[in-house]
């Protein structure tokens, strides 16, 4: 097992959503705070970035080549990286409380997207599921939507609820998008991270980035810690599988929340880490239309 390093020194505000192309070897990720879209190409060494006027929470490739994106106000596609944004669907939800945050397509090729809800009083985020033009909500119980990842036989789906420290697990029916059975999975205790952005290997272990932790926690399909690896800043964010094949684990972090004592004890704090890991990660499904 390697080091954690730096592949991109991005001081990103709030780095979010990495995701790994594996037909062009880019990783792709978000900066949510800056309403940023980052295509990484590790081997040419080229960075390019797309700005939008309101924030990206997450997206998933498309099996045409393009994007489908979480704004604030609703879900977009796009043709390519450069494409004008074309609605999907508009936001129904209050704008001035709620955003869009973490999200990923199932195995079939349904865009799920969660929602956080700003005040954190009420349980107003939700999960939502996309696919043919329709929405469908599928939980409406948290404050903030996080850590949706499934696993290899695509039997059980995990979605986390960052401020509360949990992760719940599923029962899903791939074939017809159901999910039922929510039941909970992990708990981390207070004051030692909080489960933010995850990623499932082909072996069924959950990779959890652990916020305000300083370190990505791998968890056994019985919820049992296997082992913890520390991450160079205090907010990692998410997690996603990469690499040529598929064993370079990419770490996105938060930039924003250090405070300037912090950032000189942190100075990369914002950009992307990567860790050598010995089991491969899933390729992610692309969205189906």
């Amino acid at each position: 097992m390697s080091e954690m390093r730096c592949v991109l020194d991005a001081q990103a505000k709030l780095a979010e959503c990495p995701r790994w192309d594996e037909q062009t070897q880019t990783l792709y990720f978000v900066d949510i705070d800056a309403f940023e879209l980052h295509a990484f190409n590790i081997e040419a060494n080229s960075h390019n970035v797309r700005k939008f006027d309101e924030e990206i929470g997450c997206f998933a490739l498309t099996e045409q080549g393009g994007f489908i994106v979480a704004m604030r106000s609703g879900i977009y596609t796009m043709a390519d990286f450069n494409a004008p944004l074309q609605s999907y669907w508009q936001a129904d939800y209050d704008q001035a409380t709620t955003r869009f945050n973490d999200g990923r397509c199932d195995p079939a090729g349904r865009f799920l997207a969660g929602s956080m809800y700003s005040p954190k009083d009420a349980d107003n985020g939700a999960l939502y599921q996309f696919a043919h033009g329709q929405m469908t909500l599928l939980d409406k119980a948290a404050w903030t939507s996080n850590g949706l990842a499934f696993a290899p036989d695509g039997l059980t789906m995990y979605y986390s609820d960052t401020p509360r420290h949990i992760v719940y697990q599923f029962d899903y029916d791939s074939s017809t998008g159901t999910a039922s059975n929510k039941r909970p999975f992990i708990e981390f205790p207070f004051g030692n991270g909080r489960p933010d952005g995850a990623a499932v290997d082909v072996e069924g272990n959950y990779w959890t980035a652990l916020y305000q932790g300083q370190r990505v926690a791998k968890i056994s399909p019985n919820g049992e810690i296997l082992a913890e690896y520390p991450v160079p800043a205090l907010f990692p964010t998410m997690v996603a599988f990469g690499g040529p094949d598929m064993r370079t684990l990419f770490v996105t972090t938060c930039r924003g929340a250090h405070n300037s004592d912090q950032l000189e004890t942190y100075p990369q704090a914002g950009g992307i880490f990567a860790l050598d890991v010995e089991v491969a990660g899933q390729i992610e499904a692309r969205f189906a239309g």
